[in-house]
């Protein structure tokens, strides 16, 4: 792992409807030749659909890492998102435009509006911004909404306290990342209606707004109902609710999503669209 380089953006990961702009320092090079060049970046595009590494930010001008890089889909959005700065704290973070929602959809055969009509779920837009909340079980970055971060971090703290081993599993993920889910589960042979019963549809997942945890503990198998038998599932019962995090899917819940007793989101008294 490489030295945390300084400055403020060296732990936000700048969002766009088509690419991540990451930390150079918390990715991996897939080459000797990558390798080098990330050692000297301060910043990483990173394209959502696939994870490729398109470019690096090296003083200031970008170095292409694949070929055509001006004809990459969401290019100028990003170039445009490097020039921000990272928001103040308590500042309001923003949200991307739903934008290719219905087009995702109709990948898998689905209509927004009939999807929302039969689970109740609404369309969950990503935050602009993300900040680094940890390490998962797997060492892999946690990114969340800045307010789920903090709350998220106390709350931990507080179950180490008490001698409970809090884990996250799976934090924020974005909308094409979740399309990706369905197609690796089609392709084991799974059908729609068994991936729709543990999985919200691409665009509808509380995950995508960066405040939803999936959650475990030491010596139990990750998002099993399992979880329920556990002390730290015990803890969370009586404690979570003063951190500002509730379970989305108990038995028999409205949405159609099977219990979860591993799925908790962070939800802020009166929060709006851009919690």
């Amino acid at each position: 792992m490489r030295r945390l380089p300084p400055g403020p953006l060296a732990t936000w990961l700048r969002n766009t409807p088509e690419i991540e702009i990451w930390p150079a320092w918390l990715l991996r090079a897939r080459a000797s030749a990558q390798a080098r060049l990330l050692a000297r970046s301060v910043r990483v595009l990173r394209r959502k659909r696939d994870g490729s590494f398109l470019a690096a930010v090296c003083s200031r001008r970008l170095v292409p890492l694949v070929p055509a890089l001006e004809r990459e889909p969401g290019l100028d959005a990003a170039r445009a998102a490097l020039a921000r700065q990272a928001p103040a704290r308590g500042a309001r973070i923003g949200v991307l435009p739903l934008g290719r929602l219905t087009q995702r959809l109709a990948t898998l055969g689905l209509a927004a509006e009939d999807y929302q009509a039969a689970t109740g779920l609404s369309p969950v837009p990503e935050p602009a911004w993300l900040v680094l909340a940890g390490r998962d079980r797997w060492r892999r970055p946690l990114w969340l909404h800045p307010h789920a971060a903090r709350a998220w971090l106390r709350m931990q703290a507080a179950a180490t306290a008490d001698g409970i081993v809090l884990q996250a599993i799976s934090g924020y993920r974005s909308h094409d990342y979740q399309l990706g889910i369905f197609a690796r589960k089609r392709a084991r042979g799974l059908d729609l209606a068994a991936i729709l019963a543990v999985n919200a549809a691409p665009g509808f997942s509380e995950h995508h707004g960066g405040c939803a945890l999936d959650l475990g503990t030491p010596g139990d198998a990750p998002a099993e109902e399992s979880f329920e038998r556990t002390a730290a599932f015990a803890w969370l019962c009586r404690h979570a609710a003063d951190f500002g995090f509730r379970m989305s899917y108990p038995r028999g819940n409205p949405h159609g999503i099977t219990y979860e007793p591993w799925h908790w989101c962070w939800h802020a008294p009166g929060a709006g669209p851009d919690r």
